[in-house]
């Protein structure tokens, strides 16, 4: 189980022991009132944080029907798309000025290039100045039933968090395009 499922079981398992302990201590009438008030507005809070959660975390998916791919706009206005290289799940912010498909290095060691071993011979200009970058080739780029082979990309030798996805591979698609508040790539 990945680290943030156990961050967030805790964080659950927390605030029904919360919310639980605050009800049992309300129903059997013991304790002072201004100490059951506190309990009530500890669970007032816990509820009003386990919904916000809930709201925050309900991301509107991606939907891929044929060679079709919708991508809803998140709530910080960028599109992101996850997509499956070498059989892992990449997200990606769907950037069209970038030139090409860019990997930070915790994507690049989760698709199984390491990149310590990497030659960055080249440079890039990016919004936080030039960096240097390494040439690689993704086996296998998959977005639903849409799967690419031997796909040219770039790990970025610097910080990058998360991953690009740039111009090089939105070209594969015949058409791209903004419909309200969805970007949908067509093959």
């Amino acid at each position: 189980m990945p680290g943030d499922d156990w961050a967030r079981l805790i964080y659950y398992g927390l605030l029904l022991l919360v919310i639980g302990g605050a009800l049992l201590f309300e129903l059997s009438g013991r304790g002072s009132r201004g100490l059951r008030q506190i309990v009530l507005w500890a669970v007032i809070f816990a509820g009003v944080s386990f919904a916000a959660n809930l709201w925050l975390e309900q991301e509107a998916q991606q939907v891929v029907s044929g060679g079709r791919v919708e991508i809803p706009v998140s709530r910080d206005n960028h599109f992101y798309l996850t997509a499956e290289l070498n059989g892992t799940p990449v997200r990606f912010v769907v950037d069209t000025g970038a030139t090409s498909i860019a990997l930070g290095s915790e994507d690049a060691r989760k698709i199984g290039i390491d990149p310590d071993d990497l030659a960055y011979i080249g440079t890039a200009r990016t919004a936080n100045g030039i960096v240097r970058i390494a040439n690689v080739t993704i086996e296998e780029f998959a977005i639903g039933d849409i799967v690419d082979r031997n796909v040219p990309a770039t790990v970025i030798g610097g910080d990058l968090d998360g991953s690009l996805l740039g111009m090089s591979y939105l070209r594969r698609f015949a058409r791209v395009s903004f419909e309200g508040d969805l970007l949908v790539l067509e093959r």
